[in-house]
Parts: C-alpha cells; sequence; structure tokens
C-alpha cells in the first residue's frame, strides 16, 4: 500500500484474516510497536513489536493494533470522500483447535464448506488463552476492532449484519448456533460518497399496496395506542413519494455533490432504502481459498462506494471476489495478496470477467 497513490480510490471492500482461525502459512510479517486507542475515551494501550503472520497475534489486542495500522495506510489511499467496508466474524475464548485433532472440525467463521476442503487446509493455530477472558467467552474481535477504527477518527457508520441462511452447524448446547457476521460500514468524512439510490431493495408487495392507499376512503382501525387515540382511527402512513434523489449542497472535495442517507425511505417504484441486515448463502467456491465472502454480499458495498468507473481497494484481496465484483460492475480495482497461490486463482477468476453497465 505505501506504493500506491494518496487519496486515489473511491472506496475500500475487504475482508482481513479472524483473529486466531486459520494460518495461511504466509510469510511472517515484521510489525512495530504500536501504539492504538481501543475505544473513544479509554487510554492509549502499547503492544510491543512482533514478527508473525496477521491473524495469528497472541492476544486480541495485538491483533487489533495491527489492524488501526493497515487501516491507517488505507485512510491515506482513500479519497475525503471514501468509505471502507469491512467484513469480520469472531471466535470465542479457549476455542482455538489443537493440531492433533485433525481437520474436519466444524467452525462457525471463515468455516469450510466440505470435509474434503477440511483435508487440504492448513491447521488451525494453537494458541494460548486470552488474559482478561474467560474460557468460552466472545471475544468481540469484530466490535474491537470497530471501536478501535473509531477512536482512530474513522466514522463507524452502520454494523451491517450478514446473515447466513445456511450456516455451517455447531455441536453446541449452551447458546445458539452462530449465523452472522458483520460489514461494517466506516467513512473518512462527516459527508461521503453514499450512492443509496443503487442499492434500493424492493418492498414486500404488502407494504407497497398498504402505503399506496387513498388515505380519505381509509377506515382504519381503532386498536392504536390499546384505543385510546383520540383523534380518530390509526390509518396507513401517508407521504408523498419522490423518486427525486436529494443532495447536500455542501461540497465534498472531488465530487460536487453528496449523496445523503435521509432521502425518502421508499419511491414510486416500491423501492427502499436498504435495511442492514443482509442474508446472503455463503459462497460455495471449490479451490484453495475457503475464506471467500459471497459475490452478492459485497456487491451493494461497490455499487453503494464507488460510482461507474470509479476506483475499488482490496488489501486482503485473497482469490479475488473484490476483483470480479468491481469488474462485473465497470468500477476499477486494485486488490492485494501475499500468497502466491491465491493470486493464480484471482488471476483465473478475473481473465475472462466482462464489464457490466447497469443503468
Amino acid at each position: 500500500m505505501p506504493q500506491l497513490e494518496a487519496e486515489s480510490f473511491h472506496t475500500c471492500v475487504t475482508s482481513p484474516p479472524y483473529w486466531g482461525l486459520r494460518d495461511y502459512g504466509l510469510p511472517s510479517t515484521y510489525w512495530p510497536e504500536t501504539t492504538y486507542t481501543p475505544m473513544p475515551g479509554l487510554q492509549p494501550v502499547t503492544v510491543p513489536e512482533w514478527n508473525g503472520c496477521l491473524g495469528l497475534e497472541p492476544t486480541p489486542e495485538m491483533f487489533t493494533a495491527h489492524m488501526v495500522l493497515v487501516f491507517r495506510e488505507v485512510w491515506r489511499l482513500l479519497r475525503e470522500d471514501g468509505t471502507l467496508w469491512i467484513n469480520f466474524g469472531d471466535s470465542y475464548s479457549g476455542a482455538g483447535i489443537k493440531r492433533d485433532e485433525g481437520l474436519n472440525e466444524r467452525w462457525h467463521g471463515k468455516h469450510y464448506l466440505s470435509d474434503k476442503q477440511a483435508a487440504s487446509d492448513l491447521h488451525r493455530p494453537k494458541r494460548q488463552q486470552p488474559p482478561n477472558l474467560k474460557p468460552k467467552d466472545l471475544i468481540g474481535i469484530p466490535w474491537r476492532v470497530a471501536f478501535a477504527l473509531q477512536a482512530d477518527d474513522w466514522y463507524l457508520r452502520m454494523d451491517n449484519i450478514w446473515s447466513k441462511p445456511n450456516c455451517m452447524p455447531e455441536s453446541v448446547g449452551d447458546r445458539p448456533t452462530k449465523a452472522h457476521e458483520y460489514m461494517f460500514l466506516l467513512a473518512k468524512s462527516e459527508r461521503y460518497y453514499y450512492d443509496c439510490a443503487a442499492i434500493k431493495e424492493q418492498m414486500a408487495a404488502s407494504s407497497a399496496a398498504r402505503l399506496s392507499q387513498d388515505l380519505k376512503k381509509q377506515r382504519g382501525s381503532e386498536r392504536a395506542n390499546g384505543g385510546a387515540k383520540t383523534n380518530g382511527p390509526m390509518k396507513a402512513v401517508g407521504k408523498a413519494y419522490s423518486f427525486a434523489r436529494k443532495v447536500n449542497e455542501g461540497d465534498v472535495p472531488g465530487q460536487s455533490k453528496q449523496h445523503r442517507a435521509d432521502r425518502e425511505d421508499v419511491d414510486y417504484f416500491g423501492s427502499r432504502n436498504k435495511r442492514s441486515v443482509w442474508t446472503v448463502p455463503t459462497a460455495q467456491f471449490t479451490e484453495a481459498h475457503f475464506a471467500t465472502f459471497p459475490e452478492k454480499l459485497i456487491e451493494p458495498c461497490i455499487l453503494a462506494g464507488a460510482p461507474v468507473g470509479g476506483r475499488v481497494l482490496d488489501p486482503f484481496g485473497g482469490s479475488g471476489t473484490t476483483l470480479k465484483v468491481a469488474l462485473e460492475n465497470n468500477r476499477e480495482c486494485t486488490i492485494i495478496e501475499m500468497g502466491e497461490q491465491y493470486v493464480e486463482i484471482a488471476e483465473r477468476r478475473t481473465a475472462i470477467v466482462q464489464p457490466r453497465m447497469d443503468l
């Protein structure tokens, strides 16, 4: 990333390695002593220098500090109106898998899709019990990183939930099965590029019908507020739909008009503002990279985060999912990946991609 031009990307869409869940066999990296603030209002924490692969740090604090370092460089590369979409899963204290337990153990995070995939994967790393955490504690890695980035001047805008309808079953009887991850939306500035209209979702037919009723002819409901409503029956919400896209008149460096998130929630075509729970099946990808996020999960991030012809960054490129989706939607994209085997997969996946213009 230090070799790339500053303020040259509209958005960053990425999924870093999850802490303590997988050893990808990559070369060790030197990480200098680092100071970061865990949460706005707390005292800074200093972690010592370390040599190793990102995601295999001995403590959650060290991993979080390294995430802050990475995204400080992403900050430099994003335009002033840029956004960061970051996918994270969580893990439990004391839940690391030992090397002699085999590979077919199921996991709730970046999981195997089959025993065949598991058999060809690397072992998960051994790790010690994190200090200040009890065995079986949910560590809260996504929120640790999100709050640390917030303390590092990022605007934390949304904790979108990736709901997995085909999540991996877990052999647990004292808590629900994990069926979600997070897709955080962060921004460099208070005002930032966000194309709300590009990712509107369709309302249910019943909702569209209710909102399109003639209010004057409605009888309404007398059960509102337990029958205590004194100014007549409760009728369907009435509002003048406006398909015109509202923009803020204030200028933002690099663009003349700034999209706002407070425009009308629905429009004439029965579309509504995208909700924060995204139900997307896990990716069925059979090659050597088993931590891919689904194309449909990141497509809204790319469409909302960069205009047609805009530039997208993924510093943890993996098998090239971000590159593929960006190219298919007429966005430029730069991905960074240390694993040669994953670079080869990404090149194969994107070699025949045909750009698509959504009109």
